[in-house]
């Protein structure tokens, strides 16, 4: 295995693992677009993956997602010590560290993110109320965070974007 810091390496690793973990990037992108929609009527699913893409692309997400879901993995063979295996595939309601993780990739994009992260995180729309099920097996305590996170700052970006095209007179996805 080449552990070379190439970073067209990491990002496929990203996107592959994301893939085994049963993330679709279409699911994010609807995320977002849940996000987006009463602020932007006329923004397309389209647009939504094109900013899941971005957000994707960067360096600092994809080194959140590696770990997050390393950790989700590690949890399922039972190889983290104790109390953190117990904490990690119970996904224990005071253990923060999930949501710390995905700070990281929320903050890409400004604070604005941080509301987004919050009311999604609270709601669980689409693929997120499917990765927060306990069948027992499947440990998702990082991966939820993580997509939710990933739409948060995608949806920032659309709102950053939007809002300097208003004041530019662009279209704000160009």
């Amino acid at each position: 295995m080449d552990y070379s810091l190439d970073s067209g390496k990491v990002a496929e690793a990203t996107e592959r693992l994301l893939r085994q973990r049963g993330v679709d990037k279409r699911e994010i992108g609807e995320l977002v677009l849940f996000l987006q929609r009463d602020y932007y009527p006329e923004l397309t699913i389209e647009e939504c993956l094109e900013s899941v893409e971005r957000v994707l692309s960067k360096r600092e997400v994809q080194n959140a997602i590696l770990t997050g879901i390393q950790l989700d993995m590690l949890a399922e063979e039972g190889k983290l010590l104790p109390p953190l295996q117990e904490i990690v595939f119970n996904d224990e309601g005071l253990y923060g560290c999930d949501e710390v993780l995905s700070l990281a990739i929320v903050n890409v994009y400004g604070s604005i993110g941080y509301t987004n992260f919050g009311y999604i995180d609270k709601t669980k729309p689409g693929i997120l109320k499917r990765l927060n099920e306990k069948n027992g097996k499947d440990v998702h305590t990082f991966l939820d965070d993580i997509v939710g996170a990933l739409a948060a700052a995608a949806s920032s970006r659309i709102a950053h974007r939007k809002q300097a095209a208003k004041e530019s007179g662009t279209s704000g996805m160009d």
